[in-house]
């Protein structure tokens, strides 16, 4: 029975390097959880791990790629997209899933988010949201919310930040989730949900950063983030994703808001082409 137990519990060590543990992640930090969905996803989906190709970016999350036993790239500060989409149309047979942070795909990378969901190129991304640029000391990032503290933000940040539901969702993506690491199941389905849709997929995994964020923003234990999570996370599905703000120690909306079919990029690629070769 311990043995049946055990093996159940690893069943993701056959997705990991070994020999590149242990990780550089700090304690508590969410990245583990939602790589764990995601390698757990993976079996689930049945999907052939030798089909997927994994892109990440720069920072914290962007090291997810050096962990794991598939075909992966850790690529240039605010570019896992633009790399993701030139593999899925060399080899459409791949399934691309991108996995990386909030500054890297929405900050510098923002602009390649928007066109690949306008595109419904078909691949997943996976953005681990904490807040903060983590990696380069805690700087205010494009989702960091109204007041929170952070090293460039002493007093309070006052820039609105991104709604992540909301901007995939109205850039034409297919699929729109967003759950919290503390509820590593509904995330665990939604990785697997997103893996299998056609089309452009984004979810956003809220996390804490206990270090850095969360030490500035009274949540220095990774518990006090998880408790957060359970007492303020609403779950909706079909919420209009206009309302997925998220404050300061606010309410987090959580649940599938997307799930639509539209043509792909490929698909319309496809039809194009065959327009083409029946006039020549």
């Amino acid at each position: 029975m311990t043995d049946t137990l055990n093996a159940k519990n690893h069943s993701i060590e056959k997705y990991l390097r070994q020999d590149r543990m242990p990780h550089i992640w700090c304690s508590g930090c969410g990245i583990g959880p939602a790589v764990s969905c995601f390698l757990r996803a993976i079996d689930r989906a049945e999907i052939d791990p030798n089909k997927i190709a994994l892109v990440s970016g720069i920072g914290c999350t962007g090291r997810v790629a050096g962990y794991v036993k598939l075909d992966s790239f850790h690529t240039t500060h605010g570019r896992a997209i633009p790399f993701a989409t030139g593999l899925k149309l060399a080899k459409p047979e791949l399934k691309a899933v991108v996995f990386s942070g909030d500054g890297d795909l929405v900050a510098i990378g923002g602009n390649h988010l928007i066109h690949a969901a306008r595109r419904n190129i078909d691949m997943t991304v996976i953005c681990v949201n904490n807040f903060n640029y983590g990696m380069t000391g805690g700087q205010v990032g494009p989702t960091s919310p109204l007041e929170a503290r952070t090293t460039t933000t002493p007093y309070g940040n006052f820039e609105p930040p991104f709604n992540l539901p909301y901007l995939a969702s109205a850039s034409g993506a297919s699929y729109v989730a967003r759950w919290t690491v503390l509820h590593l199941r509904e995330l665990e389905r939604a990785i697997t949900e997103a893996m299998i849709k056609p089309g452009f997929s984004f979810i956003d995994v809220i996390a804490p950063c206990p270090p850095i964020y969360g030490r500035m923003n009274k949540m220095p234990l990774p518990m006090d983030s998880m408790h957060y999570y359970q007492e303020k996370t609403i779950i909706r599905h079909g919420a209009d994703p206009k309302e997925a703000d998220i404050t300061l120690n606010g309410p987090i909306l959580a649940g599938t808001f997307v799930d639509i079919e539209r043509p792909t990029f490929q698909d319309q690629l496809n039809h194009i082409s065959s327009k083409v070769n029946a006039q020549v």
